[in-house]
């Protein structure tokens, strides 16, 4: 077992130098290339903040525009499209807020779902988000529901902005 050791050692050793090669930092000049920044990772769950350049108040360095979809909209983008008359697995999104649920042009409904009665306000969305196969028993909708109030009230709000 003798000669196990130094195989082990060069192991380790040749896998510290491959991660410390890895982790090395980058040049001021690449940091602040249009590439670097097109490939940089989004972190939606902290937002990173930046020092003002005549002010000591910290601020967001990339603030979401208005209308930019929550992360919890990822889900509903699996079938829903935010474009107007872009139907998929599920209608369009786009404008349905304030509508009659199964209005949506060019998309087959549930009959479930044309017999509803529901109009899209934010106390429908809010229980029908939560748990739609409860509120439209035969809705098309297999989507369990969001049971998270924030996440869901998020998406409400970001659907009456695409209105």
């Amino acid at each position: 077992m003798r000669t196990a050791r130094p195989i082990q050692s060069a192991g380790v050793i040749l896998l510290a130098a491959t991660l410390a090669a890895c982790g090395g930092q980058q040049q001021p000049e690449q940091e602040n290339s249009p590439a670097a920044e097109a490939i940089a990772p989004v972190n939606d769950t902290a937002a990173a903040t930046t020092v003002a350049a005549n002010d000591t108040a910290l601020v967001p360095a990339a603030a979401p525009a208005a209308d930019a979809p929550p992360p919890a909209f990822a889900q509903c983008q699996s079938c829903h499209s935010p474009e107007a008359g872009k139907n998929g697995i599920g209608p369009s999104l786009a404008g349905v807020f304030g509508t009659k649920a199964a209005e949506v042009a060019g998309y087959d409904f549930s009959p479930a779902m044309t017999k509803s009665g529901l109009t899209w306000d934010e106390a429908t969305l809010d229980r029908y988000l939560k748990a739609p196969q409860q509120v439209v028993p035969g809705t098309k909708m297999t989507f369990a529901g969001l049971s998270d109030d924030a996440k869901r009230a998020a998406v409400i709000a970001y659907l009456k902005s695409i209105g």
